[in-house]
């Protein structure tokens, strides 16, 4: 059986095949996106599961805030955003409690 040349049915299985891998890249982007990724860059401190109480620029004095916020039955943890400083964050029940704690604080 002749091809005719001028046709582009040889093109058609491809192009289907591609728009079949878009189609479903589409729907797994939808299935298992964040459900806040959409606002990122919106969301502010009080929005996430820990809060902030301090921002400390030595390791060990946040180090040594987190102990006495142990000693006081606050679970905390440290973060560092930025050279030369760590944050002690703390679940939001715990907040003010913890940042009575951290202002009676002696940093060193």
């Amino acid at each position: 059986m002749p091809i005719d040349a001028g046709s582009l049915h040889f093109a058609v299985g491809p192009a289907i095949a591609l728009a079949m891998v878009g189609l479903i890249a589409l729907f797994l982007r939808w299935a298992f996106a964040s459900p806040g990724a959409d606002r990122r860059g919106e969301a502010d401190a009080g929005e996430g599961l820990l809060t902030p109480v301090a921002s400390l620029t030595r390791r060990e004095s946040a180090l040594a805030l987190r102990a006495v916020l142990s000693d006081a039955g606050i679970r905390s943890t440290l973060r560092e955003p930025a050279p030369h400083r760590t944050d002690v964050l703390v679940f939001p029940e715990d907040a003010p409690r913890a940042r009575e704690l951290a202002m009676s604080f002696r940093r060193e």
